[in-house]
Order: structure tokens, then sequence, then C-alpha cells
């Protein structure tokens, strides 16, 4: 009798086991960077479906998303500041880049259809030092001599929280800036000089929304989305160009990452007549030496299936999915990278 009870007991726990095992592997949890969420729920949703393993991914911010894979709270962090090798190395780290798009600037300026505005790295700087106060300044009127700009206040709208965004803006702004290098600099947070803040890409786009005569930047992915209006940029060639995955896909097309060390490409002020000015890569962190390899391994897999899969679902949306000669390059880097503790390969 105590025997059958023994087995019965061994059975019980191996069906527990069995359906822990299940509910680990049924979800996926990231955090950080809002610049993809739109794309990674997208790509997350359809995945589900296939597959039945959701993504619980936290549009937090990528400082927010760094400090939590460095917490080991996540299986992944995210951002769309790639971390120096040194970080990475410090930490036994590894990043990958997963999706590029664009930031662009948005307004709210009624009766001005999207792209209708022209503005050049200079001027968009001096709006966001404060310099330029008022829509109808010489300096925006100079660039746009058909346009019947208003007498009216500019309110600046920026990120409040850790942001690859802002990194991404603030890193453009500084290149093409000499006053804005010396005085703000670039970073995922900085002292804003002027301007009201908002969490997230989805904060920034409610707000500019909301206040008449508002600026600010987001992923182009929000404006659509929103339907805002957004500006045209001069770019690094003298060109005008509006944002699309075209003039995302220009800037990129520059990018070195099978050369670069821990690819840590940066695709602000690209050269080339049609290249966007603000084009970034988000990132994937992970850990070299996972503590449960098993989920990693669950991460890699989405992310493996959406580089194969995810590519027309980036172009509704206008991200640019990454070259396959680079996720050629990015899976033997999780093979060569990502072990267990015994050294065996977790890809």
């Amino acid at each position: 009798m105590l025997t059958r009870f023994k087995a019965s007991l061994a059975a019980i726990s191996i069906v527990a086991s069995c359906f822990a095992g299940s509910a680990i592997a049924a979800e996926i949890t990231g955090a950080g960077a809002t610049f993809p969420y739109p794309i990674y729920a997208k790509w997350a949703a359809v995945y589900k479906k296939e597959t039945g393993i959701s993504l619980n991914y936290q549009s937090i911010g990528s400082g927010a998303g760094v400090k939590q894979i460095k917490a080991k709270t996540v299986d992944f962090g995210a951002s769309d500041a790639p971390l120096k090798p040194a970080e990475l190395n410090e930490f036994g780290m590894m990043q990958f880049p997963a999706i590029m798009g664009g930031v662009v600037p948005v307004v709210n300026l009624e009766g001005l259809a999207p792209g209708a505005l022209k503005l050049d790295g200079k001027t968009l700087a001096n709006i966001f030092l404060g310099k330029i106060k008022t829509w109808n300044d010489a300096a925006i009127a100079a660039l746009n001599p058909d346009l019947s700009l208003p007498a009216q206040k500019i309110t600046v709208v920026r990120r409040a929280d850790g942001s690859g965004t802002t990194f991404l803006f603030t890193d453009y702004l500084a290149q093409v800036s000499k006053q804005w290098a010396k005085e703000v600099g670039l970073g995922k947070a900085v002292a804003w000089p002027t301007g009201v803040g908002g969490k997230g890409n989805e904060g920034v786009a409610a707000y500019v929304q909301r206040i008449k005569g508002a600026i600010g930047y987001v992923e182009y992915a929000y404006a659509k989305k929103n339907g805002m209006s957004h500006a045209q940029l001069k770019n690094a060639a003298g060109k005008y160009v509006s944002p699309s995955a075209e003039a995302f896909a220009a800037a990129a097309a520059n990018a070195d990452w099978e050369g670069s060390e821990g690819y840590y490409v940066i695709l602000t002020d690209q050269p080339g007549a049609g290249s966007w000015p603000i084009t970034g890569a988000s990132f994937i962190i992970v850990y070299k030496q996972p503590e449960d390899p098993a989920r990693v391994k669950e991460a890699l897999k989405f992310y493996s299936w959406a580089f194969k899969n995810g590519k027309a679902m980036a172009d509704e949306l206008s991200y640019v999915a990454m070259p396959d000669n680079v996720v050629k390059s990015i899976e033997a880097a999780w093979s060569a990278q990502i072990k267990d503790k015994s050294g065996k390969s977790v890809w």
C-alpha cells in the first residue's frame, strides 16, 4: 500500500513538473524601448497563434529596460541606445539589433498637412534649446516660404523617462548643432533646456496631440498610428526628405554591422540623398550565461521567427527588417556566445 502511495506521489510530482515547465515556456518576458513596441506587439500576436507562446513585453523605455535586464528580472532587455562593448563585457551580456526605424518630429499646427513643414537640423535644435519660441519665427519662415505660419507659441514636448528614442534624437542634434553638443549633449536622458515631459513614445504623442502649437519627437509608427503631422528634415546631403521605410533603409544601407564590436552601430545623420537623418536600430540584450538558459532560448526562438517571418509586418508599420546577411551573423553570434553553465551553446 505504501509503495503504491509513493508511486502515486512520484507520478503527481512528474505531472506537476511538466505543467510547471509548460507554464515557464508559455511566456517570454522582456522590457525596455517603446520605439519598437508596435512591431513587437504585432509579431507577438501572430507568434502566439502559431506557437501558443506569448511575449510579455513591458514598453517602459530603454533606460528602464537596461536596468531590468541588469537586475535579471526579465529574459531580455531592449534599448534603442546600444550598450558600448565595455559595458556589455562588464555585465557578461551581448546585444543584437532586432529592427530599424526612424524618429520623426511631430507637430500640432492647425491646417498643416503631414510633411508640409520643412526643418533643418540647426533650426530643430534651436527650437528644442528654447531659442525659437513662435512658429512664425524668421528662421522657420525662411525654410517655409510657401506656408502661412501662425504667430503661435511653440510648446516643446520631450521624454520624461530614460529613452533610446531620446538618445537617437539628441545624438542627431549634437551632430548638427555645436551649441546643443556643448550645452545639452546626448544620452538616454539629458537636462532639457525647455519643454514638458511625456512618458514613452505614447506619452509624447498624447501631449503633442493635446497641446496646440506643440512639437515633439516619436518613432514613426506612433505618428502613423495617431495620424500625426510630421515635418520633413534636411539630411546630410542637403535634401529635404520625408520619413518612410525607404528613407530609413537608405540610412541603414551604410551600416557595417558585421564589422562592429557588439553590433555597436548608430545610424543618425548618414550620407545619401534619400537618407532619413534620425534613423536607428533597436537592440535586444541578453546574458551570455543566463541563469535560465531554456527561457532565453525561447526568446531567441521568437526573434529568429520574427527575422524569418516578420518582414511584411515590419513593412506595414514602416519599420525596416534586418537584412538576411545580418540575421546570419546574429544567429552565429548566439551560437558562439550564449552558453549554459556547462559551456554548451544555448542556441
